[in-house]
């Protein structure tokens, strides 16, 4: 109940020097604080208040056997959300770029156009496009990657990740190229994904198993495609159809444009993309509405006879502030088309310090609350039984950006946690070549099946040119079930045997509770 009032405590011990009116902040801080506690308290109802407080703690706080582990992700956590006060005393916040000059009062402003958001995450790069030209703007990606996990597994196979994968090699985790087409209202946009992505990403939708056409393979080298039209009202509305990036969580599908390159896990267990139609309203150039119709949670097809429901809204009412939400409601549950799924999303994102002549010239800090359940079919939202289980996720994620320079350094710190108890959106680690629809006798994912985990990042990068990031990073994850690759690997001897994520006589996959990791990544967006 009072993470958020503490975040702005601490972030804001002078308010009345920051950019955003303490006002306006404490505001939205308290509206959130509520909507996000009335969720709490519908998915608890029904529990006795000792449960409740038991269940909170648990989600909380974690006891990995090392305490000094706990106590440095614990200070990890505090410096995320603490370090802004210290920033913020220095210098008074000033504006990163001049307010474009003002619009003739037949034109109206494009949406965000107002301020530089490259601070927030999922929207970094330079202002300098080289590719474009008059009808298409094009872009080029490349994400390439060494991690080492101090597990070392004999099969160098990395689990529990929508963006590392394998231990000790160099890989090429994506190369995307296209980009944006726009000629008289026309839309359009294509980006694709070669690489680990391009294996990766398809195996995490078990929709493809209904119905024929593989459409895993169909879409297994693209990230985005999709065609609209841009009607000329407000602010603008687009009408966009096809593979379009979902951003709930907060981080970006793409590495370059974030604070790390392993994100929290309410940011890399939620979908990545939807497909489906879209509708972005403008009402003024402060304000995104959009409603999704689409096929449902990270999936290229349907799950049962239902389409997903979504909304996200997106308000940055200053250059340096940012609230994003998303909502959902689908049946995500392949053959279960009575469970229900709902899930909220929800950011807040602060540029409290902003002086570019100083030697730390930026710094932002962003949190991410997440909750959601599943009800029916088996399973509910609270108050389980034997013969329906509590099946709910809540989690969250902070971090802390600071920016040094002239911005050619950056070093972020954070981490999060989640409970998921049912394992519906924890990602099945691949043992014996398993996916989503395969799944594994090997780590279940059956109604009430307890699962938490938190986890902590420090990066560095260093940016020579805004087109290039070279990062170093280090994570931490824990989990209270042996889920991470261990020294013995995920795949059996002599490679993948029988159906996909089937037993294997005389053999067992070595999963372990903690996971260290280091990586080295260069990554490069033109």
């Amino acid at each position: 109940m009072i993470v958020l009032p503490v975040v702005y405590a601490i972030g804001w011990p002078r308010a009345g020097r920051s950019t955003v009116s303490p006002i306006v902040v404490h505001s939205i801080s308290a509206v959130l604080t509520m909507l996000f506690m009335v969720g709490l308290s519908w998915l608890a109802r029904g529990l006795p208040a000792g449960d409740v407080r038991r269940q909170v703690g648990r989600l909380l706080l974690f006891r990995p056997r090392d305490g000094r582990l706990r106590r440095i992700a614990q200070l990890v956590l505090i410096a995320a959300l603490g370090s802004a006060g210290v920033a913020h005393a220095q210098t008074p916040a000033a504006p990163a770029v001049a307010p474009s000059p003002a619009a003739s009062p037949a034109a109206k402003p494009d949406p965000f156009a107002f301020a530089d958001f490259s601070w927030v995450p999922g929207n970094y790069g330079a202002r300098e496009r080289p590719l474009a030209s008059k009808a298409f703007t094009g872009e080029f990606r490349v994400d390439t990657a060494y991690h080492y996990s101090f597990n070392r597994p004999q099969d160098d196979t990395i689990s529990g990740s929508s963006e590392v994968f394998r231990h000790g090699e160099f890989q090429l985790t994506q190369l995307g190229a296209g980009g944006d087409f726009n000629y008289k209202s026309v839309q359009a946009r294509l980006m694709t994904q070669f690489g680990m992505y391009s294996t990766t990403t398809p195996r995490n939708d078990a929709s493809p198993a209904r119905g024929q056409w593989t459409l895993d393979n169909a879409y297994r080298y693209i990230s985005e495609a999709y065609g609209g039209y841009h009607i000329d009202k407000m602010n603008g509305i687009n009408i966009q159809a096809g593979i379009f990036m979902s951003y709930v969580g907060l981080w970006s599908y793409y590495n370059f444009d974030n604070w790390t390159y392993q994100p929290s896990y309410v940011s890399s267990n939620t979908p990545w993309f939807f497909n489906g139609v879209r509708v972005q309203i403008f009402p003024s150039d402060k304000l995104k509405i959009e409603p999704w119709l689409i096929n449902g949670w990270q999936s290229y097809g349907r799950f049962n006879n239902k389409p997903g429901l979504g909304l996200q809204v997106l308000w940055r009412p200053t250059g340096s502030f940012s609230v994003l939400g998303n909502q959902y409601f689908g049946a995500d549950t392949l053959g279960n088309p009575d469970r229900k799924r709902i899930h909220t999303d929800d950011s807040v994102m602060v540029k409290y310090h902003d002086a570019p002549s100083k030697f730390l010239s930026k710094a932002a800090a962003s949190l991410t609350l997440d909750a959601g359940c599943e009800y029916g079919g088996g399973v509910s939202c609270s108050s389980g039984s034997s013969a329906a289980p509590a099946q709910y996720f809540l989690g969250f994620m902070a971090y802390n950006r600071l920016w040094f320079d002239h911005d050619r350094l950056g070093f972020t710190v954070g981490g999060g946690a989640i409970k998921n108890p049912g394992r519906y959106l924890v990602l099945v680690p691949p043992i014996n070549g398993a996916t989503a629809f395969s799944g594994t006798p090997y780590f279940t994912a059956g109604p009430g099946d307890p699962f938490k985990a938190w986890d902590m990042q420090i990066t560095a990068d260093y940016i020579p040119r805004p087109f290039a990031i070279f990062r170093l990073e280090f994570n931490h994850r824990y989990a209270t079930v042996p889920y991470w690759a261990g020294r013995g690997g995920v795949t059996p001897p002599g490679g993948n045997q029988g159906a996909p994520g089937s037993a294997v006589p005389g053999w067992a996959p070595d999963l372990v509770k903690t996971e260290n990791r280091i990586t080295v990544a260069m990554l490069i967006k033109l």
